[in-house]
């Protein structure tokens, strides 16, 4: 018995700092792994944040020409998509099927 005793003492004594090192990477990982979720969280918010104020000044637009009186829709509508950007002009698909290069 005096033989385990002896042979566990130093075991044990050898044991404490390697949990006690193990317990701290695990501690840096779990902080690093928190860093990264708040990182993507706050990335996420933005962009949602950014969706919902387009989403916002379309609706104010389209309540605009709904309320007011005396409108009419289809020249208010032209003139929303003469205001667009250029850029924004060569988006998409054609809606026609003709293509635009013939010999």
């Amino acid at each position: 018995m005096e033989g385990i005793l002896a042979l566990l003492i130093p075991i044990f004594a050898l044991s404490i700092p390697i949990v006690a090192i193990w317990t701290k990477h695990q501690q840096k990982l779990a902080e690093m792994g928190i860093e990264k979720t708040a990182s993507a969280s706050a990335e996420k918010a933005a962009q949602y944040a950014s969706h919902i104020q387009r989403l916002e000044d379309r609706v104010q637009v389209l309540e605009r020409i709904v309320t007011d009186k005396g409108y009419d829709v289809a020249t208010q509508i032209e003139a929303l998509r003469d205001s667009r950007s250029v850029e924004d002009r060569d988006i998409g698909t054609p809606l026609s099927f003709e293509s635009r290069e013939r010999a």
